[in-house]
């Protein structure tokens, strides 16, 4: 799609400016959701997935972190909400790695610190030295976070999450998917809220069995 190449080339500038690309013109017209022609296959066993593509420079994922944060405690058990970050040019791929090197060393507490050190602290994190320093900063042994950063477990990780922004057709961050067949927005919605008010309606249809 045109509207993803344009994106591409210019999102390296705007991660920088810790801004996000939304698409006003859709929640305009009335679209709340697409449906994706093909539906994807669960990661997790005997549940329906919930993904949250964000990324760490975007200042609307930041915004948006605790709000995710009470509706993830407030999902059933049957329900798997997985944060995935996006890359859509090389330079965010850094913090990719950061990401699932938190999870790699069950430093998930450390995620919304994250959106924290860049959008309020004005830490620029996207980098492989200065996530290193960050980490260290936070009580994470050096070499630990290396060999966690570097290792192929994280990098597969982060290759997958690329796959799944491509195969959900994200356009920008944040994104909601729902059960591997739905994508919504605050861009599609109008506004954070209503976002997740209907990423919550789509769950509820696909648990009811009204797929």
């Amino acid at each position: 799609m045109m509207i993803k190449t344009i994106f591409k080339h210019t999102f390296s500038a705007l991660a920088i400016m810790g801004a996000a690309a939304f698409v006003p013109a859709m929640a305009q017209s009335g679209i709340k959701y697409i449906t994706l022609e093909t539906a994807q296959p669960s990661d997790t066993p005997d549940k329906t997935e919930v993904l949250e593509f964000f990324s760490y420079s975007c200042s609307h994922c930041a915004e948006m972190e605790p709000m995710f944060q009470d509706w993830k405690e407030k999902l059933p058990d049957n329900v798997a909400f997985i944060p995935v970050p996006v890359a859509f040019n090389a330079s965010m791929q850094p913090m990719q790695h950061l990401y699932y090197s938190l999870v790699a060393l069950d430093k998930t507490d450390l995620h919304p610190k994250v959106f924290n050190a860049i959008h309020k602290e004005g830490k620029k994190l996207f980098n492989r030295d200065a996530i290193i320093s960050w980490a260290v900063e936070q009580g994470i042994d050096k070499d630990e976070f290396i060999a966690a950063y570097d290792s192929f477990g994280v990098g597969a990780k982060a290759k997958r999450a690329t796959e799944l922004s491509d195969l959900y057709q994200v356009q920008a961050t944040p994104s909601i998917a729902v059960s591997g067949k739905y994508l919504t927005s605050p861009g599609m919605t109008g506004t954070y809220a209503s976002s997740l008010l209907e990423a919550q309606a789509l769950l509820d249809q696909v648990l009811a069995g009204n797929q």
